[in-house]
């Protein structure tokens, strides 16, 4: 659509003022796609998180025997439209506010707040965050560069106390093909969870696996995905922390009916090993994981196992949560040589008549551990329990609520402490557009 003068040759002596118009009306035009499809959501998320270390307290976690802290958070997620035209473009922009509730300085560090910094140890009373993202559209092509929350097999973003983690860097998503999403990306920096300053990206160290604090220009990621059909998809995945390591991920969902229910299974198979100069150690790691599962009725039992190869642990990035189907509340149960298995029972209390409701209880016991400096095997278990209510109508409709119970014990304290942990979670979604 343009006004009628726009373009006409035989009235191209109408001026400057009339391209000027014309111009504006373009722009007009280009942008309605901009602002019409353009969203805005906030989230407001209340945490209370109890760690309580049975072991007693150990100098290498400067004397604490308890993390307890409260505190309240606020995710904006700001996503426009795009342009129109054979490029289109927009904008998105993420802001996070995390202000404490409750804290003292001999049961902080939690993960909920940032570090005061102080001597003793404590808590900031509050903490920002904003992340700026650009983004671009070809058909069904989409590149985006900045602030990234990446939900991939090979990096997902932490969200696991009040904010979540941040990456910056490029990713570009295409879906031309039917029932394939290819997709490319390089991260180069992020913003942990409870801290306001990017940092450069790095290896997880959990336990001292690896050399801490090593860092890398950046992370390069590559990946297909393919539905086969409404009961069956695959995924092949490559990244590589440059180096530090590199990594080959395989991974099928499926689904099919048995009798009245429905039996699922999900298999993930990585291969990790170090990558050029290997700045963080060698690195050699084959993990199988796997979990299959039977839903019935509101019910759905499941049987997980997983199995480490190799001399070392499944190395991931800091602030990501590993890829693995035994890594649940606590602990990810991917040490050198660890075998796994997990038993788990959900339900749904919607079957029978308490909609928004459900529960989960799993235990994950582990065996087998290569312990550093040992020569015997390490052992460890997990066991959690969640319940979880959305307020289903009324003034508190969609209000969600979340009771989250897990037991950690090991017999390795050196490395891995007993804890009990207690996280209560009330969230509500505004849609602001």
């Amino acid at each position: 659509m343009r006004p009628p003068f726009c373009f006409t040759p035989a009235r191209q002596t109408l001026g400057f003022g009339a391209l000027l118009l014309c111009a504006g009306f373009t722009a007009q035009v280009r942008a309605v796609g901009f602002f019409d499809d353009a969203s805005a959501k906030l989230e407001s998320r209340t945490v209370y998180f109890n760690r309580d270390f049975r072991d007693g307290h150990t100098a290498s976690d400067q004397g604490a025997s308890k993390r307890e802290e409260a505190a309240q958070g606020f995710i904006l997620n700001l996503q426009s439209g795009y342009t129109q035209g054979t490029v289109g473009f927009g904008v998105d922009a993420l802001g996070m506010l995390g202000l404490k509730l409750d804290s003292s300085a001999d049961s902080s560090n939690s993960g909920l707040l940032p570090s005061s910094g102080q001597n003793p140890r404590g808590s900031k009373d509050q903490y920002a965050k904003l992340g700026l993202t650009a983004k671009a559209r070809v058909s069904e092509t989409v590149v985006k560069y900045g602030a990234l929350l990446p939900d991939l097999p090979l990096l997902k973003y932490n969200d696991g106390r009040l904010l979540p983690t941040m990456f910056n860097g490029a990713m570009l998503s295409s879906r031309e093909v039917k029932d394939l999403t290819v997709m490319a990306a390089r991260l180069d920096h992020y913003t942990a969870r409870d801290s306001t300053d990017a940092q450069d990206i790095r290896v997880h160290c959990k336990n001292k696996r690896y050399a801490c604090n090593v860092t890398a220009e950046h992370f390069d990621m590559y990946g297909l995905d393919y539905r086969f059909n409404e009961r069956l998809s695959g995924q092949y995945h490559y990244a590589e922390l440059e180096d530090i390591y590199r990594q080959h991920f395989i991974g099928l969902l499926a689904n099919q009916p048995l009798g009245a229910g429905s039996l699922s299974a999900d298999v993930r198979l990585l291969k990790s090993a170090d990558s050029g100069a290997a700045n963080a150690g060698r690195i050699d790691n084959r993990a199988l994981s796997t979990m299959l599962g039977y839903g019935l009725n509101g019910h759905k039992v499941s049987v997980g196992w997983q199995r480490m190869n190799g001399d070392n642990s499944m190395p991931y990035l800091d602030g990501s949560n590993p890829n693995l189907v035994n890594y649940v509340q606590v602990n990810d149960f991917a040490a050198a040589q660890e075998r796994s298995w997990q038993l788990r029972y959900d339900y749904d209390f919607k079957a029978i008549g308490l909609a928004g409701l459900s529960f989960l209880t799993r235990y994950v016991s582990g065996d087998h551990i290569k312990v550093p400096g040992s020569d015997q095997p390490g052992k460890e278990w997990e066991r959690d329990s969640e319940l979880k209510y959305i307020v289903q109508s009324g003034t508190f409709k969609d209000v969600s609520l979340r009771l989250r119970n897990a037991t950690y014990r090991s017999n390795y304290e050196k490395f891995a402490r007993d804890m009990d942990e207690t996280r209560v979670i009330v969230s509500y979604n505004f849609s602001l557009l």
